[in-house]
C-alpha cells in the first residue's frame, strides 16, 4: 500500500496528514458501483482490477513517479480506469480533450515532456513526433488478477497536469501534487459539502478542466461516479432526466446552464437529495435568488465554489441562501485566503484588494515555466511556516463580514466565459498569426449577439475575410477561445500612452436582421421564428435564416430548447438545432415531434 504521506512545506504546525487518494479507493466496498457509463456499471472490484492491468502495463513501459500519462480519451469508463490506473503506477496524468484541434493537442504533450499517450483506438494519428501511444484496450486487456497495490508515493509526487490559458500566447501546465488532491476530497468532506456516504456523482465537466478533479477525488473514497455525456451536457431535458433517473446526489454545473435546468428540477412529489456544485463563473444576483429560494423550498441546496487551477480547484466555499446576495464564501479548511492592497498590506473589512491564496494545497508551479512560477507564486507575507507559499490569483475581491468574500472581476487580461477559464492575451496572438492580419485586439464583452461574447478587432494588412479567420483560429483554438464576432479597422484607438484604448473600440455589428422580404411563415414557423428573435435580438427571421449565421451559439442554443419547451409545450433536443440550422427544417422537426405527441400510440 502507499505511505502514509508526509506534511508538503506550508503545511500548518500539527495538521494531521491526509490518506493518499488510492488509499482510501482500496477500501471502497468491492461489489459498490463504482461507475456508470455507456450503458453500464462498473463495480469498484472491477475498477479496481482494470487499475491494476493498466498500471502493470505502464510500469513496464517504463513510467512510474514523476512520469506523465497524456490521456487522450472520451468522457467514459475507459478513461476513469486509465486515470486510476496511471495514479496506481504512480505516475501523473495530463488530460487532452480529443475534441481540441490537433495542433493544441500535438502542443500540449510536447510541451508536458509527456512520456506516453493513451488513445482510444490502436492505430489513431499519433498526437506527437517521437511520443510512444498506446490504446486503453491494450493496456487493459485481460491478465492475471493481482491484489490491488499502487506504487508507493511521497505528498509532492506529481498527480496531473492540467493547462490553462496563458498570456504570453501559449498554454501553461499546472502541476499539483498527490497531497494537494487528496487534501481537497479532505476538506469537501469536511465542509459538508460531500456529505452523502456512498453518494452519486455525476461527471460534467471535461476532464480538461480542473473541475473534473472534484469528481474522480469522489470516486476514490467510494462515491458513485456517472459520466455524463456531451449530448446529455448539452441538453437541459436529458440531463434532467439522467439526475432523475440516476437518483444524483451531486452535480457540479456553471451558472449559465444551471439557469435552464432549474425548472425541471422543481418536481411536485417532494424535495430531491441533489446538491448543485455551482461555478465557473460569477452567479448574478437574478439566479442566486431563484437557487436562494429552492433551497429554501427543499428542493436541492446549492454551493458556490470558487478556485484557481493553481490552488487544486476549489479554494472557497458559500452556500447559497436568502440571506445574502452573491459571493464566494470563505476559504475551505486547507486554505488561507490573503486580500491585499498594491503594496502587500491587508485590508480591513469591507474593503478590497487582490486575492492570495496559501496552504497545503497551492500547486507546485507551471510546467517548465520557472519565471512564470517565480511571478505567480510568491513568498507567504503571513505564512506560519518557513518557505510557505502563497499563489497571487488576479482576481480582486472585498472582504465581507465573517471572513467571506464577493467577488469583483479580474486585474488583469484573464475572463472567464460560459465556465472556461481564458486569457485575452493567448487569444489576440491567434489571431495576430493569421496571414494578413497586422494588428489584433480581443475583448470580452456582454452585447454579442444578445449574449456575452469574445470579439477579435483586427486590421488587416492583405487579403483577410471574416470566414477565412474563424477557418484559420477554430484549427488552433478551442471552440471556447473563438471569438463570436470580428470587427476590422482601419486603425485602433489610442491612449494617450500610446496603448490600444480597449474602452473605444466599437461594439460589434448586430446579429443580421434574417430575411425582412421572406414569404408568409406557416404557424409553426412563425412560433420557432418568435423563439428565435427573442433569444438571437434579431427583429426579422425568415424560413431560410440559419441559426447559426444569425449569431447562434450553444448557451443559446440550449435557452433556445428551453423557451420552445416553455412556450410550446415540447421536448426539443439541442442536438436537433444543430441537425437542423435553418429555420423551415427546425419547424418541420417540430412539426414531427407534435404529431408524435399527439399520436395515441406514442
Amino acid at each position: 500500500m502507499t505511505a502514509v504521506l508526509p506534511e508538503r512545506p506550508g503545511t500548518r504546525a500539527g495538521a494531521a496528514p491526509v490518506p493518499d487518494l488510492l488509499e482510501r479507493l482500496a477500501l471502497a466496498p468491492a461489489d459498490r458501483t463504482a461507475v456508470v457509463a455507456d450503458g453500464r456499471a462498473r463495480s469498484f472490484g472491477e475498477l479496481r482490477a482494470e487499475a491494476m492491468r493498466i498500471a502493470g502495463r505502464l510500469a513496464a513501459r517504463g513510467v512510474g513517479p514523476e512520469s506523465v500519462v497524456a490521456l487522450c480519451l472520451p468522457r467514459g469508463a475507459e478513461l476513469v480506469a486509465a486515470l486510476v490506473g496511471t495514479l496506481t503506477a504512480g505516475a501523473a496524468y495530463l488530460p487532452v480533450d480529443p475534441k481540441l484541434p490537433a495542433e493544441r493537442r500535438r502542443y500540449l504533450v510536447e510541451d508536458a515532456g509527456a512520456d506516453l499517450v493513451v488513445t482510444a483506438a490502436d492505430g489513431a494519428a499519433p498526437l506527437a513526433e517521437g511520443v510512444p501511444h498506446v490504446a486503453v484496450a491494450a493496456l487493459a486487456a485481460p491478465g492475471p488478477e493481482l491484489p490491488y497495490l499502487p506504487v508507493a508515493v511521497s505528498g509532492d509526487t506529481l498527480a496531473y497536469v492540467i493547462y490553462t490559458s496563458g498570456s504570453t500566447g501559449r498554454p501553461k501546465g499546472v502541476e499539483i501534487g498527490r497531497a494537494a488532491a487528496s487534501a481537497l476530497l479532505a476538506e469537501l468532506e469536511g465542509a459538508g459539502i460531500a456529505v452523502t456516504e456512498g453518494g452519486r456523482v455525476g461527471w460534467n465537466a471535461s476532464p480538461s478542466f480542473d473541475a473534473s478533479v472534484q469528481q474522480w477525488v469522489r470516486l476514490c473514497r467510494g462515491d458513485t461516479l456517472v459520466m455524463i455525456d456531451d449530448e446529455t451536457r448539452a441538453d437541459p431535458a436529458l440531463l434532467a432526466r439522467l439526475v432523475d433517473e440516476q437518483a444524483l446526489t451531486d452535480l457540479d454545473i456553471t451558472p449559465a446552464h444551471a439557469d435552464p435546468l432549474l425548472d425541471l428540477l422543481t418536481p411536485d412529489d417532494g424535495p430531491r437529495p441533489l446538491t448543485l456544485l455551482i461555478g465557473g463563473e460569477a452567479v448574478s444576483p437574478a439566479l442566486w435568488r431563484r437557487l436562494a429560494r429552492l433551497g429554501e423550498r427543499g428542493v436541492l441546496r446549492t454551493v458556490n465554489l470558487y478556485g484557481p487551477t493553481e490552488c487544486t480547484v476549489d479554494a472557497t466555499a458559500g452556500w447559497v441562501d436568502g440571506a445574502d446576495g452573491p459571493h464566494i464564501g470563505s476559504a475551505l479548511p486547507g486554505l488561507r485566503t490573503r486580500v491585499l492592497d498594491e503594496e502587500l498590506n491587508p485590508v480591513a473589512e469591507g474593503g478590497s484588494g487582490e486575492l492570495y491564496l496559501a496552504g497545503p494545497r497551492v500547486g507546485r508551479g507551471y510546467r517548465g515555466r520557472p519565471a512564470l512560477t517565480a511571478e505567480r507564486f510568491v513568498a507567504d507575507v503571513a505564512g506560519e511556516a518557513h518557505g510557505g507559499r502563497m499563489y497571487r490569483t488576479g482576481d480582486l475581491v472585498r472582504l465581507l463580514p465573517g471572513g467571506r468574500l464577493a467577488y469583483l472581476g479580474r486585474a488583469d487580461g484573464q475572463v472567464k466565459l460560459r465556465g472556461h477559464r481564458l486569457e485575452l492575451p493567448e487569444v489576440e496572438a491567434a489571431v495576430a498569426a493569421v496571414p494578413g492580419v497586422a494588428e489584433a485586439a480581443v475583448v470580452l464583452r456582454d452585447d454579442v449577439h444578445g449574449a456575452p461574447g469574445l470579439v477579435a478587432y483586427y486590421r488587416a494588412a492583405g487579403p483577410v475575410t471574416e470566414a477565412g479567420l474563424r477557418e484559420r483560429l477554430t484549427a488552433v483554438l478551442p471552440a471556447y477561445m473563438v471569438p463570436a464576432a470580428f470587427v476590422a479597422l482601419e486603425r485602433f484607438p489610442v491612449t494617450v500612452n500610446g496603448k490600444v484604448d480597449r474602452a473605444a473600440l466599437p461594439a460589434p455589428a448586430p446579429a443580421p436582421a434574417g430575411n425582412a422580404a421572406a414569404p408568409e411563415l406557416t404557424a409553426s414557423q412563425t412560433l420557432i421564428a418568435g423563439v428565435w428573435a427573442a433569444v438571437l435580438g434579431a427583429p426579422h427571421v425568415g424560413p431560410d435564416d440559419n441559426f447559426f449565421k444569425l449569431g447562434g451559439h450553444s448557451l443559446l442554443a440550449i435557452k433556445l430548447v428551453s423557451r420552445v419547451r416553455a412556450e410550446l409545450g415540447v421536448s426539443l433536443p439541442v442536438k436537433a438545432v444543430y441537425a437542423n440550422p435553418r429555420l423551415r427544417d427546425l419547424a418541420a422537426h417540430l412539426d414531427t415531434l407534435v404529431a408524435a405527441a399527439a399520436s395515441p400510440n406514442s
